[in-house]
């Protein structure tokens, strides 16, 4: 009997994998979170300015690869071409991620909740909860994201092929209302919200779904399992966040290239285009693999993004965690 109780909480700390939301030090979270996703930003900005480089690329320069991009950009630009855009991602993308990560956290909570009566398995709950909370979250945080993203791309793009070339973030800001009103700040923004949260949904069903399945494969789905080890549970974090960055990146690449292009067309070579006419350049310039321009960058940020992200936003979750909850529960459970 005793030992019984000593191995329910063992079991119980195991499967409280998603971490509740009521359960965290929410300053703390915003405070620690927004320093350790930002050193993310920083390490895989590189590759998404070349994906969004590769995307807008002219008929004169489609056939360079991402290396030639990447290599290109360097001798031209140097080092800090590759953060063209860089210190507006960060301003916009802090608040977007306080929205996102505060949206994600309770919608997925209250899922579960709802999916529990109906006795599914476990990697069914988890990509109903983690998917519907993802694709919420995303619709929540597209008010911010979107004139960021905006900004970001045409900064990232500057002087390339053409393109406008702007004093900073802020020009940017004045150029496009004046050009277009606040609407230009918004633009793409349906296609955003039609591939980001199609998107977001994809990833982190796909992630809840696979962190099971591969629980099951290491014989940790049933009550009698042992505790695993903290790298085994890294490890299983960072595959579940590579898997499930490949299968989103092959599935929106499509949408992401026609956002881009409807994003940073208001430039001086560009006239303005709606979703048809650029669907129209992209194939009579490529084809139908115009389509997926960047998907060698977009398929390594997405990867690697992922695998960073979640192993990173889970570490958060676990410092963040209010040790006063934990020790009541646990004395509740004796």
């Amino acid at each position: 009997m005793e030992s019984r109780e000593i191995a329910a909480p063992n079991v119980q700390s195991f499967y409280q994998t998603e971490i509740n939301w009521d359960k965290l030090n929410k300053t703390k979270f915003y405070v620690v979170g927004a320093g350790i996703f930002s050193g993310v930003t920083l390490a895989l900005y590189p590759l998404s300015l070349v994906k969004t480089r590769m995307q807008v690329a002219s008929n004169d320069v489609l056939k360079n690869n991402a290396f030639s991009t990447f290599r290109n950009i360097l001798k031209v630009d140097g080092v800090t071409g590759l953060y063209r855009g860089f210190g507006t991602v960060i301003t916009g993308a802090i608040p977007a991620r306080i929205v996102f990560l505060t949206s994600l956290e309770t919608i997925k909570a209250a899922s579960l909740k709802l999916v529990k009566p109906f006795k599914l398995s476990q990697p069914v709950q988890a990509a109903i909860s983690n998917g519907i909370a993802g694709m919420s979250a995303s619709l929540c945080s597209q008010a911010v994201f979107v004139p960021v993203d905006v900004v970001s791309q045409k900064l990232m793009v500057q002087g390339y092929s053409g393109f406008t070339k702007y004093n900073g973030g802020f020009d940017v800001v004045q150029h496009i209302i004046k050009t277009e009103g606040i609407r230009g700040l918004y633009r793409g923004f349906g296609l955003s919200v039609i591939t980001y949260s199609p998107s977001s949904a994809v990833w982190w069903a796909s992630y809840g779904t696979s962190q099971q399945i591969m629980w099951k494969l290491l014989s940790h789905g049933n009550d009698n399992a042992s505790v695993p080890s903290q790298w085994k549970i890294v490890s299983v974090q960072a595959a579940g966040g590579v898997m499930a960055g490949a299968m989103t990146s092959c599935i929106t690449t499509p949408l992401d290239t026609i956002k881009t292009r409807l994003q940073v067309m208001n430039n001086m070579n560009m006239q303005k285009q709606n979703i048809r006419e650029v669907i129209k350049r992209l194939i009579s310039e490529d084809g139908w693999r115009g389509f997926y321009r960047g998907l060698g960058p977009r398929f390594l940020t997405m990867s690697a993004w992922g695998s960073s992200m979640i192993v990173s936003y889970e570490y958060l979750k676990r410092i963040c965690l209010i040790t006063e909850d934990t020790s009541v529960s646990s004395s509740r459970s004796n």
